[in-house]
């Protein structure tokens, strides 16, 4: 067996992005050792591609605007079967997260008094999210690591986690591996903090990085962890889609926020054909004058391509079904327009999306001050995840937390833009506090020296002569089968399909090939990345199968409605003893009182 490097903390936190940061601050300063460790470099975290802003109830535009109205917005969005508790939380802390940031050296966007300014997003009743430009999520990354510098954290970058340790029931550090010279690294830790991300690269099209491949749900899932709600898969409604190069890469919902609007080949705004009765309003002499977003507030009326994402996406895959669609199968986004109404909208486009114009200019030669954008959905968020406690973090196994896009219970069925920055900052702060918490409170653990020759082993395994597969085309197997099978539009009888090739999948993958050695093979590190894959594919396909019914980010051609009674479980997987996934039901605990009564005032 390979010598390992061995590492000694109270508190390891798995991913370096927004909430594996905050997580870091905050345990380190609680006073306890931390290491930070990072699939990439530091700085590359997939927190930077987040555009639009963090959403927070600071009513710096909108005076009206406050934690519950936020509250009431979070837990509609998300059909409710959030976590209330986790969704009251964040609506309460965000503020003050946010104000932290700006403490810490963050550079906002002004209104003209020189308050954080906050823009319009889909399914916020007031302009609630803070932002700079189209660019907030490399603004979060950059204070928070200018910030975290100085708290003593020892970082150990392009590192990735191959298998969490336990030491009986608790968990007892990782064991992982240098992506560069393939050395194995045997960390310790009395408490481990996962903030890993999502899942988008089990999916041919998506905004996610190349990091995102389910590491912190297939880590947890495989040392006995629940996951919850993985059927709801967020696709949002604008990725690029050509070049076919890019296909895929997100188009901030900041330029629909900003006055874009979204077209179809015959130049109708086809947004307006299906707005919710909810959203109508009855009283407009024209449509398109706008649309009542609550019930008898007129004040607060929206644009329909301002519409929760779920339905947005579903209304352009419509279109281009129905042959509506633009030339390379996606719509038209056009911010252009707004100069019929502005005297100088160039320059105001390139002030508020500077990153939508070069990316458009550079990756696809189109002005979009002057022409319209070709957009279509994406794979880009996972609301599900690791199942844990609202108020720590903590997993169902001690010692194990989880923040950010890979914990589960804020968004319910479908998340809000703009709030998954605001969660990380959220809970990222309070896994990092009771990391550290639980770490000073409970006794040393214990490395199991066998335990960490098998993972050693099952991680060089795709060196074995007699292996033949190729992973990649594994992967590209997988990628396709998932964006085909069980994508924005789902049907029992096609996921039933994709659970048995996901089966087909674990055999082929039981022989997947890495020629070559360790040092800088990315062809072991792909064999490698199949196992988390196939496991969440695996849960996402299952769970939708047991969900029958449309909700949120969820549709089934076969049960396109809502049930009532759907709404008062989450769905839950486990591995069971015998290896195989197992499904079941977690009914969710009646709301408080209080906070029903808020959802009901607030319409």
């Amino acid at each position: 067996m390979p010598e390992h490097d061995s590492f000694e903390h109270d508190v390891i936190v798995i991913g370096a992005g927004g909430a594996g940061l905050r997580a870091a601050i905050e345990a380190s300063a609680q006073g306890v050792s931390v290491g930070l460790i990072c699939k990439s470099l530091l700085g590359k975290a997939h927190t930077v591609m987040a555009e639009g802003g963090m959403a927070a109830a600071i009513a710096n535009v909108d005076e009206r605007d406050n934690w519950k109205v936020h509250f009431s917005d979070t837990m509609r969005g998300g059909q409710y079967v959030n976590n209330w508790k986790m969704a009251e939380l964040h609506a309460k802390e965000a503020p003050d997260r946010v104000r932290e940031l700006e403490a810490w050296g963050a550079v906002f966007d002004r209104t003209p008094d020189g308050k954080i300014l906050q823009r319009n997003f889909g399914g916020h009743k007031y302009p609630r999210l803070a932002h700079v430009g189209d660019r907030t999520g490399l603004e979060m990354i950059r204070t928070l690591q200018d910030h975290g510098i100085h708290q003593g954290i020892e970082v150990h970058m392009e590192v990735t986690v191959v298998a969490l340790l336990k030491d009986g029931d608790r968990v007892a550090g990782a064991l992982a591996y240098e992506r560069e010279k393939g050395r194995f690294r045997v960390f310790k830790a009395k408490a481990v903090v996962l903030a890993t991300g999502g899942v988008g690269r089990a999916f041919k099209i998506s905004s996610n990085s190349w990091e995102y491949t389910g590491d912190g749900h297939s880590l947890a899932y495989h040392a006995g962890a629940e996951l919850q709600d993985m059927e709801f898969v967020q696709f949002h409604p604008t990725g690029m889609v050509f070049p076919p190069s890019v296909r895929g890469i997100l188009v901030t919902e900041g330029v629909r926020g900003e006055g874009g609007i979204l077209k179809n080949n015959r130049g109708e705004r086809f947004m307006f054909d299906d707005i919710p009765d909810l959203y109508k309003d009855q009283t407009a002499d024209n449509p398109e004058e706008g649309w009542r977003y609550t019930q008898g507030d007129k004040s607060a009326r929206r644009p329909p391509e301002l519409l929760t994402r779920d339905h947005v996406a579903r209304c352009i895959v419509r279109e281009i079904r129905e042959g509506r669609g633009s030339p390379n199968g996606g719509v038209f986004l056009d911010i252009a327009w707004i100069k019929e109404k502005r005297g100088d909208a160039e320059a105001h486009i390139k002030k508020k999306l500077p990153s939508m114009y070069h990316q458009f200019k550079q990756l696809a030669d189109i002005d979009i001050t002057k022409e319209p954008m070709e957009v279509g959905p994406t794979t880009h968020y996972m609301m599900g995840g690791i199942r844990v406690d609202a108020e720590t973090q903590m997993s169902t196994i001690p010692g194990l937390f989880a923040a950010g896009e890979c914990a589960v219970g804020l968004h319910g069925a479908n998340r809000l833009g703009g709030n998954s920055l605001s969660d990380l900052l959220v809970f990222g702060k309070r896994a990092g506090e009771f990391a550290a918490k639980f770490a000073a409170e409970n006794g040393g653990v214990t490395i199991d020296n066998a335990q960490v020759d098998d993972e050693t082993k099952k991680a060089l395994a795709p060196f074995e002569a007699s292996r033949t597969e190729n992973p990649y085309e594994i992967q590209a197997d997988l990628q396709e089968m998932m964006q085909d099978k069980v994508g924005i539009v789902r049907k029992e009888e096609e996921m039933l399909e994709a659970v048995a090739e996901i089966g087909e999948l674990w055999k082929r993958t039981a022989n997947a090939k890495a020629p070559g050695n360790v040092e800088y093979n990315p062809g072991w590190h792909t064999a490698l990345d199949l196992e988390n894959l196939l496991t969440v594919s695996e849960a996402i396909a299952r769970s939708a199968i047991e969900r029958r019914e449309s909700r949120g980010a969820q549709f089934r051609e076969d049960y396109p409605e809502k049930k009532p009674e759907l709404a008062k479980f989450n769905v839950v997987v486990k591995k069971a003893e015998d290896g195989s996934m197992e499904v079941s039901r977690a009914t969710i605990p009646e709301i408080a009182p209080e906070l029903s009564e808020i959802i009901k005032e607030m319409g």
